[in-house]
């Protein structure tokens, strides 16, 4: 870390300093009530375990602005007129504050660093001379990049989709995008690239070739893959799985469907999920859901932590601060060994009611210490309770005679039949949902940071 927590002549966050562990009985908003990244938990510290990242998007071009009105915050780091210079700006102030904060990780898209140019080339130069200064600004800090992407969404060429729109020349472009993030990336030392295909789906069949998107979504993720190996990107490539937003009919709509694409295809060598909680709960399933389903399938990458309004089935980004979402989470975590090259990204931003440069700290400080109440519980859990002991039980038929002999797949239909004429009709065994229910709450209210 640099002397200092900021960087440059100007400090935009005046009057807050490096916000610190202070523990549960600290009444300080600016100060970390459960994340102590030093603590070891198990065989790592807070730090390693949670691999905790701030999103560049939300964070430093959000100015609160919805369908309704206009920004309500103020953004001292976008106030010049001059593009190039309002984009050095915000990333001074972006590594200032991922310095108070103490993250390791940031993440960034190419439009949220660099402004679009009047053509590719102009637009590569953009980004080249943000990631030289970003370079810059990570040697000073130490912070590095936990992924990097391409904006294929937001620009209206893409309005029928990037890599699966009709029109060859729009999926060009979106391929000229890519390399360059991708070369940005690999300069940065990312350790994943995301894809979010935001508008990679359709509208309705009627016009609609699904076979030919699909195919030309896997050829192009296939190029991406291999300039990225061709370039020194040893890292994981992840899909970002989200249903219905902006497109009603998305191809990536859950972390199942974007498995089966991706082992469809050949591309699951290199290829996992990046699971956001927000899109999860759009889809119909938990958060939890979604992690299992990856884990269950080798393919968890990394996860964007947020969530969602439960009244409202639209993409809200709200910071984490449910105890039984991110309890849920982290041991679904731990229980598949931990992060390797992911983490927990916050895509999420403050309330347009949160008018204040404070309240980014004040939120970000909420879902760490959420996530670090969450590991600590989980791993709590891991190493008292009975659940895993009753999980395995439950089970326990398919571990010896018959039952063993149907998993390894040494049966045949017949072969059921008999077995089910011999043994009669089956005892009911008890799931015992309320016990594991309140097994959870009691770790919940006994587990202190």
């Amino acid at each position: 870390m640099s002397a200092r927590p900021w960087i440059g002549n100007r400090e935009y966050f005046p009057g807050i300093s490096r916000i610190e562990y202070e523990g549960p009985e600290s009444d300080n908003p600016l100060a970390f009530k459960a994340y102590d990244a030093d603590r070891v938990v198990g065989d790592k510290t807070m730090r390693d375990h949670l691999r905790f990242s701030i999103c560049y998007w939300h964070t430093f071009c959000a100015d609160g602005a919805d369908p309704f009105g206009p920004g309500t915050r103020p953004r001292p780091w976008s106030e010049s007129t001059d593009r190039l210079k309002a984009a050095e700006e915000k990333l001074d102030a972006a590594f200032e504050f991922f310095s108070k904060m103490t993250v390791p990780y940031f993440c960034f898209h190419d439009r949220d660093m660099a402004p679009e140019g009047a053509n590719v080339t102009e637009s590569e130069k953009n980004l080249q001379h943000l990631v030289g200064r970003a370079k810059a600004r990570q040697k000073d800090t130490g912070i590095r990049l936990l992924w990097g992407t391409a904006n294929l969404f937001s620009h209206p060429r893409y309005m029928n989709g990037a890599s699966t729109n009709p029109d060859f020349d729009v999926v060009a472009q979106a391929g000229a995008q890519v390399k360059a993030a991708l070369e940005a990336t690999v300069e940065l030392g990312g350790e994943n690239f995301v894809f979010w295909g935001g508008r990679e789906g359709y509208s309705t069949l009627f016009n609609t070739d699904t076979g030919r998107e699909l195919e030309h979504m896997a050829r192009f993720l296939g190029m991406a893959r291999d300039y990225g190996r061709a370039i020194g990107f040893n890292g994981a490539f992840l899909i970002e799985p989200k249903p219905m937003e902006p497109m009603y009919h998305q191809y990536d709509v859950d972390a199942q469907t974007v498995i089966g694409f991706l082992r469809q295809y050949g591309l699951a060598d290199d290829f996992k999920v990046n699971v956001e909680a927000n899109h999860a709960t759009l889809a119909g399933h938990s958060f939890a859901h979604e992690l299992r389903m990856c884990t269950n399938a080798g393919m968890l990458g990394s996860v964007d932590a947020n969530r969602g309004n439960p009244q409202n089935g639209w993409d809200t980004d709200q910071f984490p601060a449910d105890l039984y979402d991110t309890v849920q989470a982290m041991l679904i975590v731990l229980e598949d060994g931990g992060f390797k090259t992911g983490g927990l990204n916050f895509d999420a931003k403050v309330r347009r009611e949160s008018t204040d440069l404070e309240d980014l700290f004040i939120a970000h400080i909420g879902g760490m210490d959420s996530y670090a109440r969450g590991l600590l519980i989980a791993h709590e859990m891991l190493e008292k309770s009975s659940l895993a002991d009753f999980r395995r039980e439950r089970y326990a038929s398919f571990d010896n005679g018959q039952g063993q002999a149907f998993a390894q797949g040494k049966l045949s239909l017949e072969d059921l039949r008999e077995h089910a004429a011999k043994q009669g009709e089956s005892q009911k065994r008890s799931g015992r949902q309320e016990w594991v229910e309140n097994v959870i709450n009691d770790f919940i209210f006994r587990v202190k940071p």
